[in-house]
C-alpha cells in the first residue's frame, strides 16, 4: 500500500552490487511512495549521494571495489554528506563486523534477511526517533556502540 504523504518520507539511496537485492528494495520503497535512487557500487553511491543528498543511505557492506565500509567513511568525512543517515544492510552481523561498520561511520546495521514492510514503515520515523525508529519487529537492528577507552581509576575510596 503506497504511503499517502510522500512529503514526509525521507529520500533513500539503495546501494548493493547484487542487482536482485538492490532492485527489490528500491522498487518496494518506490511503490510505498519514497523517492529512491540506486547505485550498483561504492563509487556510484558516492556520486549519487553528493548530487542528490538523500536522507538515508541503505548500504551493502560487502561489494567489490569500493566497499560499504569505505563508502561510509567517505560519506561521514565529507561535510556536505556527513549528516546523511547511513544504515548498513548486510549479512555481516557478527559483533566485530558491526563494530567495524560503526567505526566506519554507519549509524546502524540491519541484518539480512529483513522484512521490507517493516523497513518501509520505520524509515519515515528516522527524523524524529533516530535509529530507534528501526528497532522494530522484522528488522534485526544493531546500533553498535562506540568503543571508548577505559578510564583509569585514580580515586580510591577507603572503607
Amino acid at each position: 500500500m503506497p504511503h499517502r504523504n510522500s512529503a514526509r518520507l525521507p529520500s533513500v539511496l539503495v546501494v548493493d552490487d547484487f542487482v536482485d537485492g538492490r532492485e527489490l528494495v528500491a522498487e518496494y520503497l518506490t511503490f510505498r511512495g519514497f523517492t529512491v535512487h540506486s547505485a550498483c557500487g561504492g563509487a556510484q553511491a558516492l556520486e549519487i549521494a553528493d548530487a542528490v543528498r538523500p536522507d538515508v543511505v541503505l548500504l551493502d557492506l560487502n561489494m567489490p571495489g569500493l566497499d560499504g565500509w569505505q563508502v561510509a567513511r567517505i560519506l561521514k568525512s565529507n561535510p556536505s554528506t556527513q549528516q546523511i543517515i547511513v544504515v548498513a544492510l548486510t549479512a555481516h552481523a557478527l559483533a566485530r563486523e558491526t563494530q567495524a561498520a560503526r567505526d566506519a561511520g554507519c549509524d546502524g546495521v540491519i541484518s539480512k534477511p529483513f522484512e521490507l514492510t517493516a523497513l518501509a514503515e520505520a524509515l519515515p520515523r528516522l527524523r524524529t526517533l533516530g535509529m530507534k525508529a528501526l528497532d522494530v519487529p522484522g528488522l534485526s537492528l544493531t546500533v553498535p556502540p562506540y568503543k571508548r577507552p577505559q578510564a583509569q581509576a585514580t580515586d580510591q575510596t577507603e572503607l
